[in-house]
């Protein structure tokens, strides 16, 4: 009877000490990365399903409309398609007027009707595993209200075709209103740096990483500096389109990028991700920049000289 009162109590100990529920994040990647989302390329019907979907979840938060947008859509047009990222804003107590930016593209890759057997490239971990995250940020503070800056959630769109929709979003805004973006992509795998690490884009443009870090110290997770510094990942993902314009923006991950063999693949379905580590991740992301959510620091501006390089 006592091991089992013990067992009780460690139980309870845990369900309460989880911020985010991997049955939430997983139920987001898996309705995603489904087959009925075909992929969820940019013009395509699957990323018509996946955004009414955000969409959705971002009406069940209470999440408003932003800017002059009708709905939780900002319609644009490019390379002859009608396309849309879907956004939704929370706004800030004490210091509305001021923005951080928390993004991830839903788009992937879509279908190729060439190959044999699988066909749909489902982008599980590239990146229904951001999206979730978005989302479940999104609940998490539209419950706790406790924000004092303005929070606004994106989903861009295009990313596999150039960073198009972060683009656009970037030629809207008048940067002096952001304080940073932060933009999530492929998190569902371990970290190079093992459990409990991911890391972050452009580490040493900007003073967000130090914030995070500095944050995080104590905790059981650590925030590295990227990793791969060949690949030119900081100006090759959403956040790019914000810090071109001198906005502090960077991407965190955990992807495994050069042993992935899922990457960009019909492989990258649910079962290839870790929804552990995935709610992890968000649980990092929050504990990392709660301070900069209220209001309490804020990130260095990338210097000019930095920000095309």
């Amino acid at each position: 009877m006592k091991k089992i009162f013990v067992l009780f109590l460690f139980l309870t100990g845990y369900l309460q000490s989880q911020v985010i529920s991997v049955e939430l994040v997983q139920s987001h990647i898996k309705i995603l990365s489904s087959d009925e989302m075909e992929g969820r390329k940019a013009g395509t019907r699957g990323i018509e399903k996946a955004a009414k979907y955000i969409e959705s979840e971002f009406q069940k938060m209470g999440l408003s409309k932003f800017g002059n947008n009708q709905n939780y859509r900002q319609n644009f047009k490019s390379q002859g398609m009608e396309l849309f990222n879907v956004m939704g804003l929370l706004k800030g107590n004490s210091k509305a007027k001021e923005i951080i930016v928390i993004s991830a593209h839903y788009d992937h890759l879509g279908m190729d009707q060439k190959l044999q057997g699988d066909k749909i490239y489902n982008g599980a971990n590239d990146n229904a595993s951001g999206v979730s995250a978005v989302l479940a940020i999104a609940d998490y503070y539209s419950k706790k209200r406790t924000n004092e800056r303005s929070l606004l959630f994106i989903a861009f769109t295009a990313e596999e075709m150039g960073l198009i929709g972060s683009n656009y979003f970037g030629t809207t805004i008048q940067p002096e209103d952001y304080v940073t973006g932060i933009n999530i992509e492929m998190i569902g795998k371990e970290s190079p740096f093992g459990p409990n690490t991911a890391w972050l884009t452009g580490f040493n443009r900007t003073t967000l990483g130090q914030i995070i870090q500095k944050n995080l110290a104590g905790s059981e997770f650590q925030l590295f500096p990227d990793p791969y510094k060949d690949f030119n990942l900081f100006f090759r993902s959403d956040n790019a389109a914000l810090a071109k314009i001198g906005i502090p923006a960077h991407t965190i991950s955990t992807s495994p990028m050069d042993k992935d063999l899922d990457y960009h693949k019909v492989t990258d379905e649910l079962g290839t991700v870790n929804s552990y580590i995935v709610s992890k991740t968000i649980e990092a992301i929050i504990m990392g920049t709660k301070s900069i959510v209220m209001g309490k620091e804020t990130p260095s501006r990338p210097r000019v000289s930095m920000q095309m390089k």
